[in-house]
């Protein structure tokens, strides 16, 4: 059932008795498949964005070696969907995509991220797409794993990041001959040429992120120690005039992983982002320390039982190496869990070959139990990107996810549980979806905060409706606070339906 009120809103949240896990059901989709050389060993994402304006989120696949293939929402009561690919998006070498509206016409439009050049098509009327005829965009040749879009001050266009791996071309590589992050800043209606951000340390996720609260987002890298092997480390850019990277000296705490995805949410209630960081090995979860005056997040990953280190199935005891990971309140009792995609990379022997993949449920105490088996989401195919989204817009996360050399997987909530709300963010001006903004909600709780971003994940990014989970809450509050400081006034909303926030 689809319920929609246009009013200003407020979420909140409710968690009581004892953690109720969620129950998902796999539905029947066109079969669809991401495979390929070594170079879609990584890669493997899906975008989740509504294309024909009716508020139901489609989903447009990366394929690697095969083509690229978007799937058209029918549902009604139940998830449906029908492969209807478009000329212009049935493109070969695709790893990932981002939706985001690039020209703030109220349009989504498509990042798509490729080994090559990587392109921005310009949405049209009923999921058409054609390449940007302005502002000139040129992309390099390279392998690209990662994206990230925010709009910095007085700017019309958005600043764009794309992350690379390994350079290709370099016939000393592949270890040790990382390529940069690719940087466009736009200048008027344009784009500068692209700046390198070096060193490069073979990213394979990245992300603005006002970590501060100044009302300027930073970027974080996340790099792949297989390939750089030594003297690389992840990455915190600052975004002044000339980038430069967080140090020791600014509060930065140094550290190398197998670094594959960025997750990003406020989990501990003091409005500043926590991280989820997935590797070969543990899962990294990180707090934000707001007491060091910096860029500094303390390692939560063994007191929280985030770790999802090994398998939780099966008799394979070596290593998981997790993928996509995404927050979002599954089972609607006001606390954020966390989804992990997982697989080994091709043959990797030190690694376990059955991994299944994770669902973290939070408990009121914040601890996180594991919870994929009973959920019916523990998949053993070699996950790579994936989407936590209500797709038919019923108050419950659903599920997308990407496979490599196995079947894409569509997952329906199939609950009955918890209060929800939908919340849609508009503003008449660049920057349409408020990206850089942060959505708060207020209940008996505290104060439950949301920051607006693009990027992150494994290749994968979704656009459009703000789930959130009320539990048992009946009225919640929620207010707006702008990409320029502007707040708006707490409002009361009832739960159960839509509510679009528009400046």
């Amino acid at each position: 059932m689809r319920l929609e009120l246009t009013i200003l809103i407020v979420f909140a949240t409710a968690a009581s008795g004892e953690t109720e896990v969620p129950r998902f059901g796999k539905i029947d989709v066109a079969k669809h498949v991401y495979d390929g050389g070594w170079e879609h060993f990584v890669g493997g994402g899906v975008a989740v964005f509504d294309c024909d304006g009716d508020d139901l989120p489609e989903f447009f696949v990366a394929g690697g070696s095969n083509p690229a293939k978007l799937y058209r929402n029918t549902s009604q009561d139940d998830i449906s969907f029908r492969a209807d690919t478009p000329d212009q998006l049935s493109l070969t070498g695709v790893t990932g995509a981002y939706p985001l509206d690039v020209d703030s016409d109220g349009v989504l439009d498509l990042a798509v991220l490729r080994v090559g050049t990587d392109v921005i098509l310009k949405g049209g009327p009923d999921c058409t797409f054609n390449p940007f005829d302005s502002f000139g965009f040129q992309s390099e040749d390279h392998w690209t794993t990662g994206f990230s879009a925010t709009w910095e001050a007085d700017q019309s266009l958005p600043t764009l990041a794309f992350g690379t791996y390994v350079d290709r071309f370099n016939p000393e590589g592949p270890f040790e001959t990382c390529g940069p992050t690719v940087l466009y800043r736009p200048e008027g209606k344009t784009y500068r040429e692209p700046e390198h951000l070096e060193p490069g340390h073979c990213s394979l996720s990245v992300l603005f992120s006002d970590w501060a609260r100044t009302g300027r987002a930073d970027l974080r890298v996340s790099n792949d120690r297989h390939y750089y092997v030594r003297n690389g480390q992840e990455q915190l850019w600052a975004m002044e005039p000339q980038p430069r990277l967080y140090s020791q000296d600014d509060g930065w705490l140094p550290y190398s992983i197998w670094g594959m995805g960025i997750a990003s949410r406020d989990l501990t209630g003091d409005g500043f982002a926590d991280i989820y960081l997935t590797s070969m090995g543990d899962q990294k979860f990180q707090v934000f320390d707001p007491e060091a005056k910096g860029p500094t997040w303390r390692d939560a990953t063994y007191g929280k039982g985030t770790t999802a280190h090994r398998p939780h199935l099966g008799d394979d005891g070596r290593p998981s190496t997790g993928w996509h990971a995404q927050f979002g309140d599954v089972n609607n009792d006001g606390l954020d869990d966390i989804f992990v995609a997982k697989g080994n990379v091709e043959q990797m022997p030190d690694a376990a070959l059955s991994d299944p993949n994770n669902m973290l449920l939070q408990q009121e105490d914040g601890q996180f139990v594991e919870a994929s088996a009973k959920a019916g989401v523990a998949s053993m195919a070699k996950s790579r990107g994936a989407g936590l989204s209500d797709l038919n817009n019923d108050g419950l996360l659903d599920l997308v996810v990407v496979n490599r050399g196995e079947d894409l997987e569509v997952y329906q909530n199939q609950s009955q549980i918890g209060n929800w709300l939908l919340v849609d963010v508009a503003q008449k001006q660049a920057n349409r979806l408020a990206v850089g903004g942060f959505i708060e909600v207020r209940t008996e709780l505290g104060v439950q905060t949301r920051e607006i971003t693009i990027g992150g994940g494994h290749a994968s990014g979704i656009a459009g409706l703000h789930h959130f989970g009320l539990g048992d809450a009946d009225l919640v509050e929620l207010r707006m606070v702008w990409p320029n400081g502007d707040v708006t006034e707490w409002q009361d909303v009832s739960p159960g339906q839509i509510v679009r926030i528009q400046r």
